[in-house]
């Protein structure tokens, strides 16, 4: 059976932050009426975690942010892997000529 877990535009939620909505059935019930550019900044954000730690942390804050009304992550600069727009020049600089020169 296909996994009918609501999914990001790019993004696909991995099983630990998927488990962690599903928990709670309010927060599952806004996740779901995300639309799918909202989901996705969520997943982006939680995906973009260096550390375990930070990842579930991120988690957490996503259902508590789902409870407060927010619709996409707070203090997050957007998911820069779409592919349907180009990075914003902020995007760009920071978030993706600034990995490159720590990858080279």
């Amino acid at each position: 059976m296909a996994n009918s877990f609501p999914q990001g535009t790019v993004h696909e939620a991995r099983e630990d932050l998927q488990a962690a909505l599903q928990s709670d059935p309010k927060v599952f019930g806004l996740w779901a009426s995300l639309t799918p550019l909202g989901r996705n900044e969520f997943i982006c954000w939680v995906d973009d975690a260096k550390q375990p730690a930070t990842r579930q942390r991120r988690i957490q804050r996503t259902g508590d942010e789902l409870l407060e009304g927010k619709k996409r992550p707070c203090c997050w600069a957007g998911c820069i892997h779409r592919t349907d727009k180009a990075p914003s020049r902020w995007q760009q600089a920071v978030l993706i000529d600034q990995k490159k020169m720590k990858g080279a």
